[in-house]
C-alpha cells in the first residue's frame, strides 16, 4: 500500500528533498567556470570570486608569495585564504580588472 502523488507534484517533491538533504548548492556557492573563490581578511573572512587569469598576474603573484611566506600553505579554512585587508584586495582586483577589460 503506497501513497500516490499526482505526477505534477513529483518534480517539485524531488527538488524539495534535494534542497533539504543538501544536494543542491546555493547560488552564492557556485563558482563560474574560469574563476576561483578566495577568502580575504585577517579575522573575519569574506568570499570573493575572481578570474583564474588574475592568479598569473605579477601583482597577484606577489600577494600570494607574501601569504605563503607569512602563513605557509596550510589553511584550516579549507580554501585559498588571503589574510590581507579587504580594501587592499579590492584595490588590486579592480586594477587587474581594468587591465583585462
Amino acid at each position: 500500500m503506497g501513497i500516490r502523488l499526482p505526477s505534477s507534484l513529483i518534480p517539485n517533491a524531488k527538488q524539495i528533498l534535494k534542497m533539504q538533504l543538501g544536494f543542491t548548492k546555493k547560488q552564492s556557492d557556485v563558482v563560474p567556470r574560469g574563476h576561483v573563490a578566495v577568502y580575504v581578511g585577517d579575522i573575519q573572512r569574506k568570499r570573493f570570486v575572481v578570474p583564474v587569469s588574475f592568479l598569473n598576474h605579477p601583482s597577484f603573484q606577489q600577494l600570494l608569495n607574501q601569504v605563503e611566506e607569512e602563513f605557509g600553505f596550510h589553511h584550516p579554512h579549507g580554501g585559498l585564504t588571503i589574510p590581507c585587508k579587504e580594501d587592499a584586495f579590492i584595490d588590486l582586483t579592480s586594477r587587474l580588472q581594468l587591465l583585462e577589460g
